[in-house]
């Protein structure tokens, strides 16, 4: 399991966008970067700065994700017919940990791959307890029966932070959901303006 060294704020900061909407995010009270520096007046940002911007925030919405599988998950993509930009969203979203994330079985995108790791999801009705797992539309993801009383997972599902999606069909009562399609990048809910073109450009130069 890859560890994140940095606390999950500092993502935000060093972006200066609350990335995942979050109402605790420091950028709400301190719109600036982190360090004695973070206030100072920013140049003109280059076209790779920009595109390894877009890049490093993508890579963060989705948590732990590592650059060496990060950079796996865009080859596929772009060895897939079609929009590499797109290839690259549903790759992303038809992860496990982001699925469980989007169902709202747990706060954040880091507790969704915790709670994958610890084994308290099954899919199809087997235990699976790799956060990367590539679901397929029709797969039937469910919290374990053991794991339904949990206080992550009964505040998560009661806030209203986040709103339910269309491709991602939840079960609230019985903490099940079924990934229905692979989502077009215009539907993810992100809480800020992602740039896949951008990653794409960032690749391929």
């Amino acid at each position: 399991m890859s560890k994140r060294q940095s606390q999950k704020y500092k993502i935000d900061r060093r972006m200066g966008e609350n990335i995942w909407g979050r109402p605790k995010s420091p950028i709400n009270s301190r719109p600036y970067g982190p360090g004695q520096h973070g206030q100072r007046r920013k140049g003109k940002t280059s076209d790779f700065g920009l595109q390894l911007m877009a890049k490093q925030k993508l890579k963060g919405y989705y948590g732990n994700i590592t650059e060496k599988q990060f950079r796996r998950i865009y080859a596929e993509a772009q060895r897939l017919r079609g929009n590499t930009a797109e290839q690259l969203i549903g790759l992303l979203e038809s992860r496990l940990d982001a699925i469980v994330y989007r169902a709202k079985f747990v706060p954040t995108v880091f507790a969704a791959r915790q709670f994958v790791n610890h084994g308290h999801v099954k899919v199809n009705g087997r235990k699976v307890n790799i956060a990367s797992f590539r679901c397929k539309p029709g797969d039937v993801i469910e919290v374990r029966e053991k794991s339904r009383q949990m206080a992550l997972v009964l505040e998560a599902l009661e806030s209203q932070e986040r709103d339910f999606i269309d491709y991602v069909d939840v079960d609230a009562k019985a903490m099940k959901a079924t990934y229905v399609r692979t989502p077009d990048f215009a539907e993810v809910p992100y809480p800020v303006r992602m740039e896949p073109n951008l990653v794409v450009e960032f690749y391929s130069s």
